[in-house]
């Protein structure tokens, strides 16, 4: 076999292997730490909008939206079963009021998705809701 063969064959089967890491609420609770560096953060107005139960986590449609006339900064999504805990971060431009991102995301698990709005005075808002996925994206059992 030829050095690149091999390099080939080594490439595929390193990419094959499938990778057992995860975030945990435990990652979540540091990322999200992190991010708001001891600021403000409390629950109200910002919403969540996610399927309550998904049968295919491949492509979860989740849309996170500020009410109007609230300024946001910034968006975040956090989910704590998914290799990365930090899902999505949108940031704009200039305060935006009634700020309102909607996406697809992969969903490793049932799990619960936590979302963050960045207010101009630095303070943050919070929103959970706990999705229940029959079949999971992100990692496959090799058992």
């Amino acid at each position: 076999m030829t050095a690149r063969r091999q390099f080939l064959a080594g490439a595929l089967a390193l990419a094959c292997v499938p990778s057992a890491a995860r975030a945990t609420p435990e990652t979540v609770a540091e990322a999200v730490r992190q991010l708001v560096a001891g600021r403000q953060v409390r629950d109200g107005a910002l919403t969540i909008d996610v399927p309550p139960l998904v049968e295919n986590g491949n492509a979860v449609p989740l849309t996170v939206a500020a009410p109007a006339g609230l300024s946001v900064v910034a968006l975040h999504v956090f989910t704590e079963k998914n290799p990365q805990p930090h899902v999505l971060h949108a940031r704009f431009a200039a305060p935006t009021p009634a700020a309102r991102v909607a996406t697809r995301v992969k969903l490793a698990d049932s799990q619960t998705v936590l979302a963050l709005a960045e207010l101009p005075d630095g303070t943050f808002l919070r929103a959970r809701a706990d999705v229940i996925v029959t079949l999971a994206a992100c990692i496959e059992d090799p058992t």
